[in-house]
């Protein structure tokens, strides 16, 4: 006999002050209740209860030992229903991981705010060492993984939290000085920077999209705000995330090129692990973020239409 049960028998006899009073609480034979009470005194070593024909009454080791057990069974019923219940309220610690180059963008201001939003819910949010192995954040302990490409993984369950533009930029004097490329084929002819995963850059729309290698590299980093400081300063031409040259572009200092050919959006995933339901502090935060990438696309709008 398990003890949860013994401990659970001899507390309602003890409330009860009978075995059938006991019996018909916990819907048990009298018999069984007899048992467990038994069985409970035989592992304890001594006498809890004092049997008459009439009546029970608890020895001094059973007052003892049923305050203890009533105790005890409370805090685990209570405990049980704080843990079972966690799945369902937005607390707890929540683990997320992204590219550190999101995480310097827009993508920090965006923890930022879900932090202030939801103060019961404990925020870690880790920048780099996304392993290629799309399920991996959950072997280290992460809720959340973002990424900035497409992905297929059944292993993992997917949302798509935002489209990420990019634009091709450059600066107002780098133009007056080498000229605006009119195409694609022209920025062979131009100081390109470049972030080392990219070495291929895709221009055009839709499934028009097409690769482009880019040639004639002055400038490398593996930082878009590095990026971004070097094509403002006027090296060359860039591809980078529309948020990391907003202000540039609205205040005139970077002009958008190839307008006409346009850049691929990239998608922010969010990838999250298997079940039936993810825990509700996971689906508030994809909640959140989805609306908070929602509200914030207004600016590039404006400047896509002054363009």
């Amino acid at each position: 006999m398990d003890r949860m049960s013994l401990m659970q028998s001899f507390v309602t006899v003890a409330r009860s002050g009978s075995f059938s009073g006991a019996a018909r609480t916990l819907n048990f034979s009298g018999s069984l209740v007899s048992r467990h009470v038994a069985e409970l005194e035989r592992q304890l070593g001594v006498r809890l209860v004092n049997r008459t024909a009439r009546s029970i009454s608890l020895t001094e080791a059973g007052v003892r030992y049923a305050e203890f057990a009533a105790r005890i069974l409370k805090e685990i019923e209570t405990e049980w229903a704080s843990i079972s219940h966690l799945h369902d309220r937005a607390e707890g610690t929540l683990s997320v991981i992204a590219p550190a180059w999101l995480g310097g963008l827009d993508l920090g201001d965006a923890m930022a705010a879900f932090a202030i939003a939801h103060p019961r819910i404990s925020v870690r949010f880790e920048l780099g060492g996304l392993s290629d192995r799309i399920h991996d954040f959950l072997d280290s302990g992460f809720d959340v993984a973002l990424h900035a490409r497409d992905l297929r993984d059944s292993s993992v369950r997917l949302k798509r939290v935002a489209a990420l533009p990019f634009v091709l930029c450059a600066s107002e004097d780098y133009l007056a000085r080498h000229g605006t490329p009119d195409h694609p084929d022209d920025l062979a002819d131009h100081g390109c920077l470049v972030h080392p995963d990219e070495p291929q850059w895709r221009l055009g729309r839709g499934s028009a999209a097409t690769p482009f290698r880019v040639r004639n590299v002055v400038y490398t980093s593996n930082s878009y705000l590095a990026l971004q400081k070097a094509v403002v300063h006027g090296r060359g031409i860039a591809l980078l995330p529309r948020m990391a040259v907003q202000d540039d572009l609205l205040s005139g200092d970077l002009r958008p090129l190839l307008t006409r050919f346009g850049v691929p959006e990239r998608p922010l995933n969010a990838v999250y692990g298997p079940g039936a339901a993810a825990p509700r502090k996971v689906t508030v935060f994809l909640e959140f973020l989805t609306a908070w990438f929602a509200a914030a696309t207004g600016p590039a709008e404006r400047c896509d239409a002054a363009g």
